[in-house]
């Protein structure tokens, strides 16, 4: 099954990033336009989930909840800047299946999505895989892919690609790079992360994928610009 998410955020760079992030989780988005047609869009999109903002043009996110209740059952995710208990017991009563504040991480967000769609849908993670550009890297073999090339990665090399694929085209210092592999319990230094970033280029270039990874000298990593769509 095909899993859309209808996102209803009137801040574009919002929505937009939204968006990005769970394309790379494999879903399908769509962002809403006419916030005066809110229920025609969402009947036009037939979404899996409804990520719905309180605060927007014409009506709030409560109205459209309230209306599309009356014909729809599924899961929907408020987000809002208003994150006092009122307004989250309201925005439960009046449909919605949870709750986020802004600002939020995007991480977070992306979790609590596949809550609900495990939820309500036969919905699973084991296959779970994050696409930049050409390639996929899968979470359920620590692999990653590219046409018919499938390369085998340690668990180190296997954090840093998720980082650099989950921040694919934004820069990653060196440090967030070292936190993310102390998370297996190994004693990681600079060294050793420079010593994982070498043997992670050599497998990619050993299949003919040269300059995936660019560093940029004192400041950290980032995905080649061009493989990032």
């Amino acid at each position: 099954m095909e899993y859309k998410i209808m996102i209803v955020e009137d801040d574009e760079i919002i929505a937009g990033a939204i968006a990005a992030k769970l394309q790379k989780y494999g879903l399908k988005t769509a962002i809403a336009e006419d916030f005066q047609r809110i229920d025609e869009e969402f009947l036009r999109y037939d979404p899996a989930l409804l990520i719905l903002d309180i605060s927007l043009p014409f009506y709030n996110g409560y109205m459209w909840c309230e209306k599309i209740r009356q014909f729809s059952k599924v899961p929907v995710l408020y987000i809002s800047s208003m994150s006092d208990n009122m307004n989250i017991i309201m925005a439960m009563n009046m449909g919605g299946d949870d709750y986020l504040a802004k600002p939020f991480d995007l991480d977070v967000l992306v979790a609590k999505v596949q809550a609900l769609l495990r939820r309500a849908y036969d919905y699973k993670v084991d296959n779970e895989i994050i696409k930049v550009g050409d390639f996929i890297l899968r979470i359920d073999d620590q692999s990653l892919i590219k046409g018919k090339q499938h390369i085998e990665l340690t668990k180190n090399e296997f954090r840093i690609l998720r980082t650099l694929f989950e921040a694919a085209g934004r820069l990653v210092s060196r440090d967030e790079l070292m936190q993310k592999l102390w998370e297996t319990n190994e004693f990681i230094d600079d060294n050793t992360l420079t010593v994982n970033i070498a043997r992670l280029r050599k497998k990619l270039e050993d299949i003919g994928i040269y300059d995936f990874i660019i560093t940029k000298k004192g400041q950290g990593y980032i995905i080649k610009d061009e493989d990032v769509h």
